[in-house]
Formats: structure tokens, C-alpha cells, sequence
């Protein structure tokens, strides 16, 4: 590709320099060119040569106020602020109408969280300005640390007015309409604005996640497909238009643009666990298999691939490679309650009742208070004959769900196991009240319970004539 005349001359001053520095030669360069110098060391994170580069530049530059101002932004750079507002003063009392030295007062005033004052300058600064979009967008960042969203948003649409190509502004314009929850205005602003900028595969792409978010699926897609015909290696188009498909449950055409982040990068383990999944939804269970050994082999540490294989296991009733990839998931994140619970259900299907109880023990403390969690260990502990253990958990249980009939029945049949008869009763009452019907429970867990001829009266009293 052939560069510019600009290119070409600022490629050249930096190779001039360098090699100025090798050899301890002092060769001249003008002002201008000191400064795209300094301001690309300090773009690269090179700060002592972009400081070597300013003391030279000085030296053969004394008076050039705008390589003084390149010193100002290396005095903030480096929070010297005090230095570079004494600096400023001098500058402003020699070109009092010199936008830049507004705009690094408001830069001083903003690492001061003084984020208002720095607003204030920087509207001074537009009087003097002919780069509009910059001032705006900085005015705009200005607002964002306040927390202020609309006049944010107000400030990055009038710098996407004089600078339609400023796509850090506009995609910071969609973050300020999503954080207000105006998805919808969004949308609207968008479409308005691909009228006059329609090649912007920024603006098609940002569309197409707002179609998305309010699951509006087919118009994300189409979002999509204009984003990924503009740049037809647009990565983030292909990954968000194959979960649109996916929503849809195309899956043959989410299996599709899946792939095609993988001719464009690296496979990404998401990217594989998802076609997996897509084939598992069409059926092709040796092609989900497949993926999703590709999708643990890309990423070991991926606890969800894990996860996919064991929920693959299950549905094939296969507990015993259920349990062994369970347990590779819970060997990455312990602290799960979803892969616990998951745990205690596969050793639940193989009989192996005590470690069930300890996976859904484990479930409920790291946050799991389902009443479903909660009464499958409580019926697995009073299997175990744990009825003292089960009392107990129901009792935390009623703490979740103080009007649970399913926890009542339990309460009442294992009281009655232990012959409290008095916190039986009050329970079977309690469990009664809350839903009659519902005492088969008593009837099938506890069948000892419900024969007894005291528990039978008891419900008889609650049958309405």
C-alpha cells in the first residue's frame, strides 16, 4: 500500500531522530515535527525518549508555545499539576485565545475530579476551536465521570455531527442510551444515523445488539448481516449474528457463523462449546461430543465445557461419565452452587444417597435456596435415617418459605417419627391449611405417619362438609 506524502515525511523525521540518537549528531528539526515525535513516543509508552525528544526540542525551540503545551500534557502525564498549571499561566498570558491550553487546564482540572470546572473550560475552548468533535468528545468524558448520561449523550451526538466518523464517540453515544435503559431511542438515533454515515458497520453492528437485547432477533440479524457485508471479517458481527440464530434455534445457520470466527481468528473455547451445543439441539450427538472435547482440550480451565459434556452425559443417562465430568468442573470453580447441584443429582440416580446429601448440602450454602434444593436433601436425609439433620434443615427451610405446604407435611410426618406429637400436630395443621389437597406428601413419604389413626382424625377436621 502506498503511504502518503505525510506518512512518508513523519516515518522519515522518526528514522532521522532515531538515528540522531545513535550517533550523538544534533540535527535540526522544526517545531511541528519535535512534536508528532514526542506525542508518538508518549502514544507508544515511551517516556524517556519522548522526554529526551522535548529537552531537545526546547533546546532549538525556546519560544514555540505548542511544544510548551506538549510539556504541559507530559507535566500531567507524569502528575506534576502544579508545574503544568504554572506553565499554562504563562502560555495563556501570551495567546489567551490558544484553545489547547484551555483544553489541558480542563485535562488538570479533571485529574483534580474537579470534573465541572474542567466542563466549564472546555466550553470556553469551543469558542476558539476548529476541531469541534474533539472538544465535545472531551466534554462528553467529562459528563460520563460525573455520572451525568444525558448530557453525555447530548455532547458525543454533537460530536458525531461535526465528526461522523468518530466511532469512539459513537459507540460511546449507544453506552450513555443503554445506561438510561433507551433502547428504543437508541435504535431510532442509530438508524438516523446510517442514513447519512451507511457504510459505518459500527453503527450496523451496534443496531443489531440493541435488536438483540430487546429480543428482537430478526431485525439483529439483519443489523448484522449489513455490519459483517461491509467488513467481511467483522469478528464480533459473526459471533452476535450465530447467538441471534441460536435464539431463533436456527441452528445449521448458527453453526455457520460460529465457524466463521474461527476462519478469522483462533478458536475460542465459547465459540466451540456453542456449535456443540447447536449440534446436540439437531441431533448430531457425536458432532456435540466432538466439540465439546475441542472446546475443554482449547480451554482446560473452562468449567463450562466441563459442564456441557456432563449435561450431555445425563441426557444420555450415562451417570457414570456424568460424575467424572462433574467433578472436573467442580475441580476448577468448588464454590458453584449449579454444578453442586448437579453433583448431588447424578449420585442421586446412582444410589449413592450419602453423597448426594453432600453435594446438595453444599449447593444450599454456596446459595442455592430453592425449596426444590431443599426438599430433595431433606427427603435424601431422612432416607439416610438423618431425621434429627432433616428437622433441622426443614426448619431453615420454613425460614425461605414460611407458607411451603411441601415443608409443613415433611415437619409434621418426621415429628410424628419421633413422637413430638404436639409439633406434629401444629405442623400437619399448618400444612392443611396451606393446601389440603397436597396431603398425599404425608401419604407417600411418611406411609407409617398417615396410617396412625391420631394423624387420620386430625385430617378429617379439615375436610369441609
Amino acid at each position: 500500500m502506498q503511504l502518503s506524502n505525510e506518512e512518508e515525511d513523519y516515518n522519515l523525521s522518526l528514522s532521522k531522530f532515531e538515528s540522531m540518537l545513535k550517533t550523538n549528531k544534533v540535527l535540526f528539526f522544526d517545531s511541528e515535527e519535535f512534536e508528532e515525535i514526542i506525542l508518538h513516543y508518549l502514544d507508544m509508552g515511551k517516556a524517556a525518549l519522548a522526554k529526551k525528544a522535548l529537552k531537545l526540542a526546547l533546546d532549538q525551540h525556546p519560544k514555540s508555545t505548542g511544544l510548551k503545551l506538549v510539556q504541559v500534557e507530559m507535566l500531567v502525564y507524569d502528575d506534576k499539576l502544579e508545574l503544568a498549571e504554572k506553565l499554562l499561566n504563562e502560555l495563556y498570558a501570551i495567546e489567551p485565545t490558544n484553545e489547547e491550553i484551555y483544553i489541558q487546564k480542563a485535562n488538570i482540572y479533571s485529574k483534580r475530579d474537579q470534573h465541572e470546572k474542567a466542563v466549564e473550560l472546555l466550553k470556553i475552548a469551543l469558542k476558539y476551536t476548529d476541531d469541534y468533535a474533539d472538544v465535545y468528545n472531551l466534554i462528553g468524558m467529562e459528563y460520563l465521570f460525573m455520572d451525568n448520561f444525558e448530557l453525555a449523550k447530548e455532547s458525543f451526538i454533537k460530536c458525531l455531527e461535526e465528526d461522523l466518523e468518530d466511532q469512539s464517540a459513537l459507540y460511546n453515544v449507544v453506552y450513555c442510551f443503554e445506561f438510561l435503559d433507551q433502547n428504543q431511542e437508541a435504535i431510532t438515533f442509530l438508524n438516523e444515523y446510517i442514513e447519512k454515515n451507511p457504510y459505518s458497520e459500527i453503527a450496523w453492528h451496534q443496531v443489531g445488539r440493541l435488536h438483540y437485547g430487546v429480543k428482537e432477533y430478526e431485525n439483529a440479524i439483519r443489523a448484522f448481516d449489513y455490519a459483517t457485508l461491509i467488513d467481511d471479517e467483522f469478528l464480533g458481527a459473526f459471533m452476535e449474528k450465530a447467538k441471534a440464530f441460536e435464539r431463533l434455534k436456527k441452528y445449521k445457520e448458527a453453526i455457520e457463523s460460529y465457524e466463521r470466527t474461527i476462519e478469522l481468528d483462533d478458536a475460542t473455547s465459547y465459540a466451540l462449546l456453542r456449535i456443540g451445543k447447536c449440534h446436540e439441539k439437531l441431533g448430531n450427538k457425536a458432532l456435540a461430543l466432538k466439540y465439546f472435547n475441542q472446546t475443554v482440550h482449547e480451554d482446560p480451565l473452562l468449567d463450562k465445557g466441563w459442564i456441557a459434556i456432563t449435561d450431555f452425559y445425563v441426557r444420555q443417562k450415562n451417570f457414570q461419565k456424568a460424575l467424572f465430568f462433574v467433578n472436573k468442573a467442580l475441580a476448577i470453580d468448588n464454590q458453584n452452587q449449579l454444578y453442586w447441584k448437579r453433583y448431588a443429582s447424578i449420585n442421586k440416580q446412582m444410589n449413592f444417597f450419602e453423597e448426594a446429601e453432600f453435594g446438595y448440602r453444599k449447593a444450599v450454602e454456596f446459595g442455592d435456596h430453592s425449596l426444590e434444593t431443599w426438599l430433595f436433601w431433606v427427603d435424601i436425609l431422612q432416607f439416610l435415617g438423618e431425621f434429627d439433620s432433616a428437622i433441622k434443615t426443614l426448619l431453615q427451610a420454613s425460614e425461605y418459605f414460611p407458607e411451603e405446604n411441601e415443608v409443613e407435611y415433611r415437619l409434621a410426618g418426621l415429628y410424628y417419627m419421633q413422637a413430638d406429637n404436639t409439633k406434629a400436630k401444629f405442623h400437619l395443621s399448618n400444612a392443611l391449611r396451606l393446601n389440603f389437597d397436597n396431603k398425599v406428601v404425608l401419604e407417600e413419604l411418611y406411609p407409617v405417619v398417615w396410617a396412625r389413626k391420631i394423624v387420620q382424625n386430625h385430617i378429617l377436621k379439615y375436610i369441609k362438609p
